[in-house]
């Protein structure tokens, strides 16, 4: 991927940022970001939050009174005083979505923000054939038995998608996606919150 042109100091989160954002890169058919796709891809380093902190000082920056802004809209930091409130708050922030999968990541539960988010892309599509092929790409992916991400969810609802994955529909994964995020509310969320990954991050907004 190309380096940001505004700002000197491009980085796995800038990488991330684009990979979130881009409408060019990774499209289906549909028109959708392939969020599996790009995520089988991302091969983020433990210190991917300290990026984040790091590219807050990049807004800004080059000739002129506003400078050059580089790819993030606005200062990364900018919500992560909401991130207490709720894990949706987290779950909408594209920094927080960063900082928590950090976070699973270093707890070897990633698969479980990565199946949410690509339930949430999966809800978009408008083809059939986009929606037969994105589908069985999550299941191979997140939930048959030995899946390379295998999510812990119940037998049953494993079993009833296993048993209509040849006819999906768009609410094939629905249980398994609020089973999961069940699971992220109540276990990982929490210790989110004390982790280092975001009291970090609250403590540099905290400081500005």
């Amino acid at each position: 991927m190309l380096g940001c042109p505004g700002c000197p100091n491009n980085n796995t989160l800038h990488r991330h940022f684009h990979i979130f954002h881009s409408r060019r890169v990774g499209v289906g058919c549909g028109g959708h970001l392939d969020l599996l796709s790009h995520f089988r891809a991302i091969t983020a380093p433990a210190s991917a939050w300290q990026d984040l902190i790091s590219i807050s000082h990049c807004r800004g920056r080059g000739d002129g009174d506003k400078g050059r802004l580089c790819c993030f809209p606005k200062d990364p930091l900018e919500d992560v005083d909401t991130w207490s409130e709720s894990v949706d708050k987290v779950l909408s922030s594209k920094a927080g979505q960063i900082a928590f999968r950090e976070f699973l990541k270093s707890e070897y539960s990633e698969e479980n923000i990565l199946f949410w988010l690509a339930c949430e892309e999966y809800k978009k599509i408008k083809t059939v054939p986009e929606m037969i092929s994105s589908a069985n790409r999550i299941y191979s992916e997140f939930v048959q038995t030995e899946a390379p991400r295998q999510i812990n969810i119940d037998c049953t609802t494993r079993e009833n998608i296993t048993k209509n994955i040849s006819q999906p529909t768009l609410t094939s994964f629905d249980m398994a996606q609020k089973l999961v995020y069940s699971l992220m509310a109540r276990d990982c969320y929490p210790r989110f919150l004390k982790s280092d990954i975001y009291q970090g991050l609250a403590r540099k907004r905290d400081s500005r």
